[in-house]
């Protein structure tokens, strides 16, 4: 059985209601579960949350909810592992055996189901224990500088002063996504950034995390800018 969970706990704190906010027409949830059906690479498509109201969504736009999450895994301190594990759990003791698990976060309106098919794909021919989006930084992160206390600036990294753009190695970060995983690496709580993960590579133009309201409004213009591209014939 493969399975998709989608975290949408009610408590989000900077942008009020954001899991099921208005993006682009839809509830913010919406655009996740209609990408998980249409890569139709789930068996089952569900929504773990706390709250009635994203329920509600999460039914509307075809989800399951077999459970409401409970208090314990639904304050903004708890990671994703344990919700998923609770998941699995769940599943396994209704009858059911999930071997490929894929966590689909709420607020990931630009992720394809074409995204999600590769996903699987190289989680199952690279025997891979987990499979998850990621883009590269814009900008060498050796490069970076911080604001010292006294107002000055100093280098993290002040050996690569003189180094080459193009002479560093590029650095990539989690894209916020997906991941897929299987459900024993889910379960036993392993460790997603490690050498037996796989990454799922996606240009940056597709990949905004959305914690604030500036981002929200960055997010809404970059994601109708590419319908507008696909309705054109762009690429």
């Amino acid at each position: 059985m493969r399975l998709a969970v989608i975290p949408a706990r009610g408590g989000s704190k900077r942008i009020p209601r954001k899991n099921i906010k208005l993006f682009c027409g839809k509830p913010m949830l919406a655009w996740s579960i209609e990408a998980a059906f249409k890569s139709q690479c789930f068996d089952r498509v569900m929504v773990s949350t706390d709250d009635v109201e994203i329920a509600d969504v999460g039914r509307q736009y075809g989800a399951d909810i077999p459970f409401m999450r409970p208090p314990e895994l639904s304050d903004d301190k708890t990671s994703t592992i344990p919700v998923m594990r609770h998941a699995i759990e769940w599943y396994r003791a209704a009858g059911f055996q999930p071997a490929e698990v894929c966590c689909i976060y709420a607020t990931a309106p630009f992720v394809l189901p074409e995204d999600l098919q590769r996903g699987f794909h190289l989680l199952a021919s690279r025997q891979a224990q987990y499979a998850f989006a990621v883009t590269s930084y814009p900008f060498p992160i050796q490069r970076a500088i911080r604001i010292t206390a006294a107002g000055g600036v100093e280098m993290f990294q002040p050996e690569h002063f003189n180094t080459r753009s193009q002479d560093l190695e590029e650095a990539w970060h989690d894209a916020g996504q997906f991941c897929w995983g299987r459900s024993e690496a889910w379960g036993e709580g392993r460790v997603v950034f490690a050498p037996a993960s796989v990454p799922v590579p996606l240009p940056r133009h597709r990949v905004q995390d959305i914690d604030t309201q500036e981002d929200w409004i960055r997010a809404e213009w970059m994601f109708r800018a590419l319908q507008k591209n696909e309705s054109n014939g762009c690429t």
